[in-house]
């Protein structure tokens, strides 16, 4: 029975914890004597529990985050319970700050706060070294307990042992695989725990390449790096793109995140040769307005950041999924509406509207008092008003972004969404409109059928918005036979049989990209 158990809720299976796999592989001569458990956040606790338990550990790491917190603190709270004896370590981003406000810390033996790769293997050899005192350490002669909460040094990279070889066959056959080149940001956007990350470092490229080898050749075809400014360093994502072009085959798809105003023609003359669709760019953009720039401490250049929008989309096949945020200190819904129709005609495949979150250890308290800022008090900790935008006007927007994702960023509409504002002067107003009508019409956001959006569109279009009857229905008999489905639809006259069914249902970029 291993005297370790590193374990996490991930928000779906299809999410192998990356951290986890730090961990285990840093952990040297106790790793023999570790296992992992990785469990979803919709099991039930009880059965978590005993599976941990099964295991019979003597110590549980436990990697928490803001899609987790409420489930882990649970989890702990009946191991304390039932085992009171077992140590319980806490790491992860939602334990690393405000450690004293927090449920679970309370519950937990130690809380690791930073990069614990290095760490957790330190604090576990202390902790384990003597059977009958297991909390405590000889230090200098004396007998020192470990602090509960304990900050990790920041670990050169160097030094941390690779994780890709403990992603099974299983995982690299039905499970996002996660990769980083680097780590920080040199950003200082108050919303966000990456700005907090300074300065940016990078593994050793040569060996981070021999490692997406040895995964290319174990049958990987999905990567998704999670270095979030890519393109910074431009002989490192050079050598990065140059290698999996080199090694390219039919399935590959990478995923980046990229700095949206940096893109020099180096990086152009590689992104050109990959096939369309096999290359995802998430932008993140978050405001077109200057004063609110400068209230969260963002800086871009929007002219290059057009230029290059421009590029992707007229010269490449590279899928630009790019993201805007709601309820930012000092901006109201006109304004996001500005920024809204212009990254529109900017021309991404899906723009990503995500709703403020207050996470832990940022900076972006400090505009509580001057824009009323009020978040919900539970994970994800959503802003539910701010100065600009009362509760109930927030509540559209979150309705708005919600349609938004199941219409446009679904890629099952893209021709008969054009229809709805190809002769008014705001896609923002027009698609706004609709929410209103959708949700005065079906009085919820989810668990809408397929066929019911496709039929709530043409009603809409046709009889809302004044469009020609046929227009609508051959557009959106296009868009219905892209897209797998056992539905027929009879939209008022118009029969639309149901699409040819693909053995399995095409990818959003795929959806896309078809049309």
């Amino acid at each position: 029975m291993p005297d370790i158990v590193l374990a996490t809720l991930n928000a779906k299976y299809i999410h192998a914890s990356f951290g986890l796999r730090y961990l285990m592989a840093n952990l040297g001569e106790l790793r023999d004597r570790a296992c992992m458990a990785e469990f979803v956040i919709n099991q039930q606790p009880l059965e978590i529990v005993e599976a941990i338990l099964a295991h019979e550990p003597r110590l549980v790491g436990f990697g928490v985050y803001i899609w987790n917190v409420e489930q882990t603190t649970e989890v702990v709270a009946l191991l304390k319970r039932i085992r009171p004896e077992l140590i319980i370590i806490l790491g992860g981003p939602e334990v690393s700050y405000e450690t004293a406000q927090q449920v679970i810390t309370e519950l937990a033996d130690h809380i690791i706060t930073g990069e614990a790769d290095l760490k957790f293997a330190e604090v576990c050899r202390s902790l384990l070294r003597d059977t009958d005192t297991p909390v405590c350490a000889a230090s200098e002669g004396r007998q020192e307990c470990l602090p509960h909460i304990i900050a990790a040094e920041l670990p050169p990279l160097a030094h941390i042992a690779s994780p890709y070889e403990l992603y099974t066959d299983e995982d690299l056959k039905n499970r996002v695989i996660y990769v980083e080149a680097s780590r920080g940001c040199p950003f200082t956007c108050e919303f966000c725990l990456s700005s907090l990350d300074i300065p940016v470092r990078a593994f050793p490229t040569e060996a981070f390449l021999a490692s997406m080898e040895r995964l290319l050749a174990r049958g990987a075809t999905q990567f998704k790096f999670v270095d979030r400014t890519f393109n910074l360093h431009l002989p490192t994502s050079s050598a990065i793109l140059q290698f999996f072009l080199d090694r390219w085959r039919e399935g590959l798809f990478l995923h980046f995140e990229m700095v949206p105003d940096r893109l020099p023609e180096q990086l152009r003359g590689l992104i050109r040769q990959f096939p369309a669709g096999a290359v995802q760019f998430e932008v993140g953009i978050q405001t077109f307005d200057d004063a609110t720039s400068k209230n969260i401490s963002r800086r871009q250049n929007l002219d290059r950041l057009a230029d290059n929008f421009r590029f992707l989309r007229e010269e490449t096949g590279v899928h630009i999924h790019a993201d805007l945020i709601v309820g930012l200190p000092g901006e109201g819904i006109e304004s996001f509406g500005r920024g809204f129709d212009r990254l529109v005609r900017l021309g991404p495949q899906e723009i990503q509207i995500g709703i403020l979150k207050r996470l832990r250890g940022t900076p972006i308290v400090r505009h509580d008092d001057e824009y009323h800022m009020i978040y919900a008090p539970h994970p994800p900790y959503e802003i539910l008003s701010t100065r600009d935008i009362p509760f109930e006007q927030m509540q559209r927007m979150r309705r708005f972004a919600r349609y938004w994702d199941i219409v446009a960023n679904s890629g099952h509409f893209t021709g008969t969404l054009k229809l709805m504002w190809q002769n008014a002067e705001s896609p923002f107003a027009e698609f706004l409109r609709f929410s209103d009508w959708l949700h005065a019409k079906l009085g919820r956001t989810h668990q809408i059928a397929l066929h019911v959006l496709a039929q709530t569109l043409f009603d809409f279009l046709v009889n809302e918005s004044a469009l020609d009857r046929d227009l609508v229905a051959t557009t959106l008999e296009a868009d219905w036979h892209r897209t797998p489905s056992r539905e027929a639809l009879n939209l008022r006259g118009h029969h639309l049989a149901a699409p040819k069914l693909e053995k399995r249902a095409a990818k959003r970029q795929s959806r896309h990209t078809a049309a």
